[in-house]
């Protein structure tokens, strides 16, 4: 019984655990920076919602290469669409972020949070496929448009500061 185990858990099929570890890691990390900069913010969706949004994302991003290497070795049966990983992916978050999304009083509140969720998993994929680049970038520019164009729109009199103390007090409070 311990060998089966050993077995189980000892055997490399395609990514090491070290690289699974590294890269479910990774999109934990750059995800919950964008989650980090919503939390700071108030808002309902924060570091841990875009850690677990991120990671999911990875995960099913190795899943699918772990299922693309094993399939190397059999016949032309067993068919895979990486896209589809993408899809699901996509489609899973949107329904999420649409959530986060809500209109009261002619407002339309919630719109960056859900996008920044939207943005935890592409970075989650990013990560779980091995596009380190593409992660960092995204993760980059994601608080540059989320976190500094805030102070920006502030600044030129685009959206107003009380006005984002209010929307933050009232999203807390939901």
């Amino acid at each position: 019984m311990l060998d089966t185990l050993l077995a189980e858990f000892g055997t490399e099929q395609g990514l090491s655990m070290l690289v699974i570890a590294v890269r479910v890691a990774g999109a934990a990390l750059f995800s919950g920076l964008i989650g980090l900069e919503r939390e700071m913010r108030k808002n309902t969706a924060g570091l841990r919602t875009h850690m677990v949004i991120g990671m999911a994302s990875a995960v099913f991003a190795v899943i699918t290469l772990e299922l693309m290497i094993v399939a190397e070795g059999e016949n032309d049966a067993l068919r895979l669409d990486p896209l589809r990983l993408v899809e699901a992916v996509t489609g899973g978050v949107a329904f999420l972020a649409a959530g986060m999304v809500v209109y009261t009083k002619g407002n339309v509140k919630g719109l960056t949070t859900g996008a920044g969720m939207w943005l935890a998993a592409s970075i989650g994929l990013a990560c779980g496929l091995g596009y380190w680049r593409i992660a960092l970038i995204s993760c980059v520019a994601g608080l540059i448009v989320i976190g500094l164009l805030r102070h920006v729109s502030i600044a030129v009199g685009t959206k107003d500061e009380d006005e984002d103390h209010e929307e933050r007090i009232h999203s807390s409070r939901e």
